[in-house]
């Protein structure tokens, strides 16, 4: 039985990702953590996530529990709860499993750092369609070449704080890959007033905000005559929080490093 704590218990990911671990018969969940003044403190943790008492209370700091968990979740915002996590739980030799979005580089060099002696899964989506998507927007770069122009365009709900999507991001990194350009160098992220003419190596990356849109990604390559198109849709976020569970057991029995979802998968 792995005993999990999640950072993050009491947001969207938090709650489902709870409710998913209690129905799951080899996990166990033990903990939950939120920011400090937050009103779920001191509360049953299988309250606040809708699964009945279980005897163990949201708390606002790992350090408190880490040592009664074989591994963590990490999903909050803004940023500085995951880092401040990942040195927890890399100093208690705990694995991680991280979906944190808006982590800056200097952020991700601590947490990498931070969490060099344990297993740890970090990706920007947890969906396994959305792993093989990255894997095909790559492949499809490579085979249609410089002349067809890459273009994404990410939707979410509007109290999602950062932009663009870390899975758009990804994806834009997949498509840099295949054309084989530095995303550093040609990025660009929206378009406003007299832009000039598309250069030819530019991707672009686009977001869009409204409503209770769970996730939307679409890759567009720009062809002289037509145009292909790769569209991810979630309907829920069952298929995130399905594929964190999967995180847990792949970290659980995995040695040090710094993993995704497609060696979760086996798709590397």
């Amino acid at each position: 039985m792995t005993r999990v704590a999640i950072c993050g218990i009491a947001g969207r990911m938090g709650v489902r990702i709870s409710q998913l671990t209690l129905e799951a018969n080899d996990l166990d969940l033990r903990g939950g953590v939120e920011y400090v003044g937050s009103p779920v403190i001191g509360k049953d943790v299988g309250e606040v996530v809708g699964g009945g008492h279980l005897g163990v209370h949201v708390v606002d700091n790992l350090d408190t529990i880490i040592n009664n968990v074989d591994a963590v979740v990490a999903f909050t915002a803004p940023p500085d709860g995951t880092i401040e996590a990942a040195k927890i739980a890399g100093a208690a030799g705990v694995p991680m499993v991280i979906g944190t979005t808006g982590i800056s580089p200097a952020q991700l060099e601590i947490m990498k750092t931070a969490l060099k002696d344990v297993a740890c899964v970090f990706a920007p989506n947890y969906s396994v369609g959305v792993t093989a998507l990255v894997k095909l927007v790559e492949e499809a770069a490579r085979i249609l070449g410089g002349d067809y122009d890459a273009e994404i365009v990410e939707a979410h709900h509007r109290f999602k704080t950062d932009a663009p999507s870390g899975t758009a991001l990804a994806l834009a990194e997949a498509a840099a890959r295949g054309l084989d350009r530095n995303l550093q160098e040609v990025g660009v992220f929206g378009r406003h007033g007299d832009t000039g003419a598309r250069t030819r190596e530019e991707i672009g990356v686009h977001a869009v905000r409204a409503g209770d849109i769970v996730g939307e990604h679409t890759v567009m390559f720009g062809g002289i005559g037509e145009t292909v198109q790769l569209v991810h849709r979630a309907q829920s976020r069952d298929t995130f929080a399905a594929g964190v569970i999967r995180s847990v057991r792949f970290v659980a029995q995995a040695d040090a490093g710094m993993y995704d979802m497609r060696d979760v998968l086996g798709i590397k």
